[in-house]
């Protein structure tokens, strides 16, 4: 068994060549969540800085950032958030297009989320050129919350979305980088 935290999530990090398209290495945490020990490890590293923050709700970044998200709020005993694509929520919401790494999507969130200045912790499981977190966090920050920060399992450094983040004023952290796309 691994010894070291980045040991143990490069081993259960699968990488995949060339999805969703050409020159893309799709770093699939799908294999990090069916090896217990790394998803119970990764979720405690995550909560680990924000115990006793007093955080309202963790904010989840659809998809893997529910499976996270849900799991992180549990522990810190708040509630979880919903970061959506477009047409996926039921009640009134707001909307904002983004450019991803490989073409543009939209994010929504229900109007009513949550009250004016909440304590939020916005959660994904990667950060790549920052465009998905930009965009919920201007969601976020439309509703009036106060950001705590953002956490991320993995970091690809070269693509800059974790200093877009911080050029936002949003404290990030993450548990493991990966060099290259």
């Amino acid at each position: 068994m691994p010894h070291s935290l980045r040991q143990q999530l490069e081993q259960a990090i699968r990488a995949i060549p060339d999805y969703p398209k050409e020159g893309i290495i799709f770093r699939d945490i799908t294999t990090l969540l069916s090896d217990a020990s790394a998803f119970r490890r990764s979720v405690d590293e995550l909560v680990h800085p924000y115990s006793g923050a007093q955080i309202d709700f963790v904010a989840g970044i659809e998809a893997r950032g529910f499976i996270l998200g849900g799991a992180m709020a549990h522990q810190l005993s708040c509630g979880f958030i919903p970061i959506r694509k477009k047409g996926k929520l039921p009640s009134d919401s707001i909307s904002i297009e983004y450019d991803l790494e490989y073409g543009k999507d939209e994010l929504e969130i229900h109007k009513d989320a949550f009250q004016k200045g909440a304590r939020v912790l916005l959660v994904d499981d990667l950060i790549a050129t920052g465009g998905t977190a930009e965009a919920s966090v201007s969601l976020l920050r439309e509703l009036d919350a106060d950001i705590i920060g953002a956490c991320f399992v993995i970091d690809l450094p070269e693509l800059g979305g974790r200093k877009k983040l911080r050029d936002m004023g949003i404290s990030v952290r993450t548990l493991v980088e990966f060099d290259g796309h």
